[in-house]
């Protein structure tokens, strides 16, 4: 039987090796990845409650080996557990000198008003009259001659600092009304009177539209707020969401910090948030880190 000469070039035999050498690294990467067991322990107080939850549950399916504990209560100190070692993330929107800030998405803010009432827009410079009580009267907006009523927030709500930080607003409002936590109780209070103005978070507006609740959306600088505007940052009313960690994360912190950041992480921030791109000007403070184009999760 005639034997059948094979050449193989150098060339050949180098992508060969490389290609074999490249899937082993794979191999390992997954490994090591799918090997991680646990526990983390994440900290908040915001509004930020269920999506964290939704990407702790994604999580856990793809790493069995591993538990995400959540403590999220009003009460609680978030950055003070990060800082001591109890949790090993919190979620927040203000950077803090002494851990390392990534952020994950932008929250928009929606200043809204009651369904009746005629004002579709206004100015920064209006919002603030608004939330300040230089402006009292609907009438002074081209509104019905009625008496502005506010719903504060509660300064614990991660809403306050952003909306006043996007605003450079920081005078302390006057009302007879006691400051609202939730955003269900705000807008259950704005579609109930006509004269009513407050904000949420823009998801839980945009939903509340969809569900015929009977509020209205403010323009704000002839800019209407949603994911384009929020996420170019020609909406200015937003707020960074963050992941606050320690300088020198472990290695199942930084394995849920990437997942966040894949596609399929930022996927579900998308059901609440607005998730961060490259082309997102950077406006928060220079220690947060920007993601870096998604990456596939595993």
């Amino acid at each position: 039987m005639a034997q059948k000469t094979v050449t193989v070039s150098l060339r050949d035999c180098t992508l060969a090796v490389g290609a074999l050498l490249f899937s082993c690294g794979l191999l390992l990467l997954c490994d090591a990845d799918a090997a991680l067991t646990g526990r983390l322990l994440i900290a908040g107080y915001g509004p930020e409650l269920p999506v964290v939850q939704d990407l702790a549950k994604a999580y856990e399916r793809l790493h069995p080996g591993t538990a995400i504990d959540l403590e999220w209560d009003s009460t609680v100190r978030a950055v003070h557990l990060v800082k001591t070692g109890e949790a090993q993330i919190a979620v927040t929107d203000q950077p803090d000198p002494a851990l390392s800030a990534t952020q994950i998405a932008w929250d928009g803010i929606a200043v809204i008003v009651n369904f009746a009432n005629p004002v579709r827009s206004v100015s920064s410079a209006q919002v603030r009259g608004l939330f300040s009580a230089r402006i009292t009267n609907w009438s002074e907006l081209d509104g019905a001659p009625a008496r502005v009523e506010v719903i504060p927030r509660t300064s614990a709500n991660n809403l306050t600092p952003g909306f006043q930080n996007s605003l450079g607003h920081t005078e302390r409002m006057t009302t007879s009304v006691p400051p609202v936590r939730s955003d269900q109780k705000v807008l259950s209070l704005v579609s109930g009177r006509d004269a009513m103005v407050s904000y949420i978070s823009l998801a839980a507006a945009l939903k509340a539209q969809e569900d015929g609740i009977s509020i209205h959306i403010l323009t704000v600088d002839q800019v209407d707020p949603g994911e384009a505007t929020v996420k170019n940052g020609r909406y200015r009313l937003r707020r960074p969401v963050l992941m606050l960690t320690a300088t020198q994360p472990d290695p199942l912190t930084e394995s849920f910090l990437s997942f966040v950041r894949s596609v399929d992480g930022q996927q579900l921030l998308r059901t609440m948030f607005v998730p961060v791109e490259p082309s997102v000007p950077a406006t928060v403070p220079s220690n947060v880190q920007q993601l870096d184009h998604p990456s596939p999760s595993s």
